[in-house]
C-alpha cells in the first residue's frame, strides 16, 4: 500500500493539470476521494464562417474546414484514488 500523503499529492497534481487544461469540477467527494471534471464543447458559428467564406471568395474555406475538423465534443473524466493508493483517470460516459 502506498503512502497516503504521496497518493494525495499525485491526486492534487493530476487535478491541477486538468484544471489548467480547461476542465471544470462538476462533482467532488472527499470520502472516497474522487472528482468528476467536465470540459465543455466549443460551438462553431457556421453562419459567420459562411459570410467570411463569401467575402473572401472561398479562401476562408481552409480556416472553416480546419475549425470543423479540430472541433472537440464535450468531455467528462473521473480522477480518483483506488484502494491501493494509485491515482487513476477514466472517461465518463455522457448521457
Amino acid at each position: 500500500m502506498k503512502n497516503k500523503a504521496h497518493s494525495t499529492k499525485n491526486f492534487s497534481k493530476k487535478l491541477s493539470n486538468k484544471i489548467k487544461a480547461g476542465f471544470k469540477i462538476t462533482e467532488y467527494n472527499t470520502k472516497l476521494p474522487y472528482v468528476v471534471l467536465t470540459k465543455e464543447q466549443k460551438n462553431i458559428n457556421h453562419n459567420v464562417h459562411l459570410v467570411l467564406f463569401c467575402l473572401t471568395i472561398g479562401i476562408w474555406s481552409l480556416v472553416w474546414i480546419y475549425v470543423t475538423l479540430t472541433h472537440t465534443p464535450k468531455k467528462e473524466i473521473l480522477i480518483a484514488i483506488d484502494e491501493d493508493g494509485n491515482v487513476f483517470e477514466e472517461k465518463c460516459l455522457l448521457n
